[in-house]
Formats: structure tokens, C-alpha cells, sequence
């Protein structure tokens, strides 16, 4: 509720004087891609685009009450891979893109929350049929018609947790918890369903919600209210007093990684936050940027290359 209500105080400047209507959390688009799929009527594949699309908006994910401006802008791009899975035309392979962003205060920037490419997706999906979800009976009689809902269930709680995390202090608890419920409680179908097991891998569902309700790992989620609400929302007026708690505040990420090495967490965050962390270094006296680049380049090594540009 904290969340909201800040939300809409940074918000409802920018629209003093219009009509908002009470909608639900997400503005999610969704494409489908389904170059790689031949012999099934593309019609297919247009109902499955609108039904994942209604499903992610019209769904009431919280108890908050939302007005139209305040919706979390989500990305999703589906890129079927094959289908006949299993030897059933109407199940698929699949890896879902799912971006996330939420707007700065006093700019018309959005800050990036997740950015993230699943790849253990399988799924069945017949035209016409209604994509339902219900958080106490996610794993429903059929597991592979259950895994597209409980999946998109999934990231519908972690992107709103990360929303409400970055405008209050473990705001976001509420709904990561219901992620992990998800995970806890998702279609079970052999080697058939991955994703949702610590034994799947170590960078998948599973793991992203198990660090992010880890006390080990509780730094990175107040680092992430820092970097957003005493951070980028006072830029504008506070620039260099901004910058600065963003860039000392990454040290609580690296103390974090070394304690926990190879953390899917850490690396979750940066394939979010990497550009935006750059561009924030890069504002930065010359001098005071290479305690922090040292820093960065621990932290996300497939990105040390632009960091140490800024040398």
C-alpha cells in the first residue's frame, strides 16, 4: 500500500486535471514469434499473443488499486522454438524475454527493473481456450497447460515485488513471496517441465526467488530502494548527493558477491542495470571513478569492458 501511495504522489503531477480510471497493476504487451513453427494455422499463434496479453492485464494481481498512469510497463517477447513436444502439436518450446520498467520522478525516463531471457519454457497451448490461474491451485490437472499460467504467474509477482521494492524499503515482500509460492507449487511433469528446481540449474525461477527472500542476500534489495527512490527519483534535484549514494552503495553488492560467488541475484540485477549504472559512473569526477570501476568490473565481468572505458 506504502508503494502505491508513493507512486502516486511522484505520478499525479504529471496528470493534475486529467480523467483516471482504476485499472489493473500491468500494462504488459506481448509479442509471439513463431518463425521456427511450420504446419499449424497461424491464427494460432495471434489467439495465443491475445490470451497471454489479457491474462497479464486483466488479472488482479494485488489488493492496491491502480490508476491507468501508475501501471507497470512489461515487455514480453515469447520466440517459439519448436512445437509437437512430447509428439503434441499443441505443446511448444519456448524462451520468454520479460522486460520491466517504472518512470524516474521529474524526467520522463524509465528505469529498467528486469530484464531477464528465460530459456527453460514448455508449454501447451490450444486456441480458444481460457488461460486461468489461481495462486492455491497452480498446478492444475493438465501440468503442461498449468506451466504457461504458472509461469507468467511467476514473473507478474516478481516484476510488481521489484516495483514496490524500489519504492519502499522490502516493500515488494508481499508479492515475491507469492512468486516463490509459484515456484513451490508449479507443475511437476518429469524432465518435461525445468525452470522451477534447484536441481534444473543454477540460474533459473527457482534460484532468482530463493536469493531475493535470503537474508544472505538482503543488501541487494536495499540497495535496489537506494538506487531508485533516494536515488534516481532525486537526480534532478540532487544530482552529485544522488550519484553518490548510488555509486557507494554499489559496495554493499560487491560484499554480497563475494560472500555468495557466482550469485544468479547479482547477475540478475545487472542484466537490468548495467547501461544505467554506466551512464550514472560516467557523471562522475574522473578521479573518483576507479575505486568503482574496480568494484563493477567484480561484479559484472561481461560488462568490465565499458566500465573500464571510463578510465
Amino acid at each position: 500500500m506504502f508503494r502505491a501511495i508513493v507512486k502516486h504522489i511522484i505520478l499525479v503531477l504529471l496528470l493534475i486535471g486529467s480523467r483516471a480510471t482504476i485499472a489493473q497493476e500491468l500494462n504488459c504487451k506481448v509479442t509471439v514469434m513463431h518463425d521456427k513453427i511450420t504446419g499449424v494455422d497461424p491464427s494460432v499463434f495471434t489467439s495465443m499473443q491475445k490470451a497471454i496479453t489479457d491474462f497479464m492485464n486483466n488479472h488482479k494481481w494485488t489488493t492496491d488499486e491502480f490508476n491507468t498512469y501508475e501501471k507497470i510497463d512489461v515487455n514480453i517477447l515469447i520466440n517459439l522454438t519448436s512445437n509437437k513436444v512430447n509428439g503434441d502439436n499443441d505443446t511448444y518450446g519456448a524462451t520468454f524475454s520479460i522486460q520491466a520498467a517504472r518512470p524516474v520522478y521529474n524526467t520522463t525516463y524509465s528505469s529498467t527493473l528486469i530484464n531477464y531471457l528465460d530459456r527453460d519454457i514448455t508449454f501447451k497451448f490450444t486456441q480458444f481456450n481460457t488461460l486461468q490461474f489461481d495462486d492455491n491451485t497452480i498446478s492444475g490437472t493438465d501440468p503442461m497447460v498449468s506451466n504457461l499460467t504458472a509461469i507468467l504467474g511467476y514473473y507478474a509477482y516478481l516484476v510488481i515485488g521489484l516495483d514496490y521494492d524500489s519504492f519502499a524499503p522490502d516493500g515488494g515482500t508481499t508479492y515475491l513471496k507469492k512468486a516463490q509460492n509459484v515456484v513451490l507449487n508449479a507443475p511437476d511433469q518429469g524432465k518435461s517441465i525445468t525452470g522451477w528446481k534447484a536441481v534444473d540449474g543454477t540460474h533459473n525461477r527457482y534460484w532468482i526467488t530463493d536469493e531475493l527472500m535470503n537474508n544472505r542476500f538482503h543488501d541487494v534489495r536495499a540497495y535496489w530502494y537506494t538506487l531508485h527512490r533516494e536515488g534516481l527519483d532525486s537526480m534532478y534535484t540532487k544530482p552529485n548527493e544522488s550519484r553518490s549514494r548510488i555509486l557507494t552503495g554499489l559496495k554493499k553488492l560487491y560484499q554480497v558477491n563475494r560472500e555468495n560467488p557466482s550469485s544468479v541475484l547479482i547477475q540478475f540485477f545487472f542484466s537490468a542495470k548495467s547501461d544505467e549504472i554506466l551512464h550514472i559512473l560516467a557523471g562522475a569526477p574522473k578521479g573518483e571513478r576507479n575505486q568503482y570501476i574496480t568494484v563493477l568490473t567484480a561484479l559484472d565481468v561481461p560488462n568490465s569492458a565499458k566500465y573500464n572505458s571510463l578510465k
